[in-house]
């Protein structure tokens, strides 16, 4: 999903010349909100809201719900005030995976150098796929016909010499567009955006840099690095200022590895009780177990987010005696960590599990832990948990819960499947 900020007025026609620009840079526009109205044209046209209940966030919302300020990470309570008319469609997880994998199974038909990025974004380096499939803009063509074919839903493209600029492409190319950067106009491009669409340049970074008087990309490249330096920082101000001048040397990435696995909920009411918390671990685990096992994935380290009543978010970690992918131990090592942390008196808003410190199953090496050779885990817990996995691709992902988990009345946050957690 591309939020960095937009030039209105910035013109759509940059040249033609595709040589030197093998960077595509794909993002699905409005991915999640797009997925729901596949599956429900009747909603077309309207405003459209993907979320969960008052106390969660906005998850996607449509072009026609962003016209009335509605974003992704706004509060629900704040988008359905701005947009009391809109509809609000409850987030299916399983649904945007599904169509994410489909998607990302169209760029690899295209070229091996993927690098995917979130869930419904990727960079593409297409050099070695234009003998066979004609110029970079021919390539973003096809990339679109055949998502749309397939899924009824749009994407929009960026094209340029580099990723950076690539990426910046693709978010003034939306909706439903594409956009060429020539390598001869990447410098004459960035010079008219403002200097908070640099990577990296957050409101902190924005004002540092506005206080020297520095708020445009153009301004930035004029001025001497030593003052980019001075107001951002050494390697931030040496990173920011070849960025203006569209230096950006780093490659596409294939088969870059997930980094974690994780998933989190908030409860309806703030939930005091700790073992009701611990009863929602236990189904966090045994969600992120089965992500793990889906992808022949281990995992070394066991991580815990809560967040209490006053919006403060404490995080713990414990790394593992051996990788596993089993969500048993996944939540004994969860339950531990939620008993040490200090919630100050204060009652539980959200829970989170994530599972870290990722490796291939088949060349993990896995001795057996004490838990399963004193019997709290068993020999026979990962087949069962396997057993599991496969009844619950047959009947559906409700069909099958924890035991101690099934009277928790807590829902799924819109943040399970945050950028960069696609599993």
């Amino acid at each position: 999903m591309s939020r960095a900020p937009r030039s209105p007025a910035l013109r759509r026609d940059w040249g033609s010349e595709e040589d030197g620009c093998s960077i595509l840079h794909v993002d699905m526009d409005a991915f999640f909100a797009s997925v729901e109205l596949a599956r429900r044209p009747q909603l077309r046209g309207l405003p459209v809201i993907v979320g969960g209940a008052e106390r969660s966030v906005v998850l996607a919302a449509t072009y026609e719900a962003r016209a009335f300020g509605v974003h992704s990470a706004m509060p629900m309570a704040v988008a359905r005030r701005m947009c009391p008319h809109a509809v609000v469609v409850p987030p299916d997880q399983e649904a945007y995976r599904a169509v994410s994998t489909s998607v990302m199974q169209v760029l690899r038909d295209v070229t091996t150098l993927v690098e995917q990025v979130s869930v419904d974004e990727a960079f593409l380096d297409v050099a070695g796929a234009r003998r066979r499939l004609g110029a970079p803009t021919r390539i973003a063509a096809l990339i679109r016909e055949q998502v749309h074919r397939r899924h009824g839903i749009t994407c929009s493209v960026g094209i340029a010499s580099t990723k950076f600029v690539a990426k910046l492409a693709s978010g003034h190319a939306k909706p439903d567009g594409v956009l060429l950067i020539p390598k001869v106009a990447t410098v004459e491009f960035l010079r008219a955006l403002p200097v908070g669409a640099l990577w990296g340049v957050g409101e902190r970074t924005e004002a540092s840099l506005a206080r020297w008087g520095i708020r445009t990309v153009a301004e930035l490249a004029d001025s001497d690095v030593a003052t980019v330096q001075r107001a951002v920082g050494r390697v931030a101000g040496a990173h920011l200022y070849d960025l203006a001048w569209g230096r950006d040397p780093r490659p596409v990435q294939a088969g870059r590895e997930e980094k974690s696995i994780g998933a989190e909920v908030t409860f309806p009411s703030d939930v005091a009780d700790l073992a009701v918390v611990q009863t929602q671990a236990l189904e966090l685990a045994d969600r992120c177990a089965a992500r793990l096992r889906h992808q022949n994935l281990l995992a070394r380290t066991v991580t815990v987010k809560v967040r209490t009543s006053d919006f403060r978010t404490l995080t713990r970690s414990r790394t593992l005696p051996t990788p596993t992918d089993v969500g048993r131990e996944l939540y004994l090592a969860a339950r531990d960590l939620l008993a040490g942390v200090d919630l100050g008196g204060l009652p539980v808003r959200l829970v989170g599990v994530r599972a870290e410190g990722l490796s291939p199953a088949a060349s993990t090496v896995r001795q057996p832990t004490l838990e399963e050779a004193v019997g709290e885990i068993g020999p026979g817990r990962r087949e069962a948990e396997r057993v599991m996995d496969h009844v619950r691709e047959r009947f559906g992902a409700a069909a099958l819960r924890p035991a101690s988990s099934a009277g928790v009345v807590a829902r799924r946050s819109t943040t399970d499947i945050a950028r960069g957690d696609l599993s």
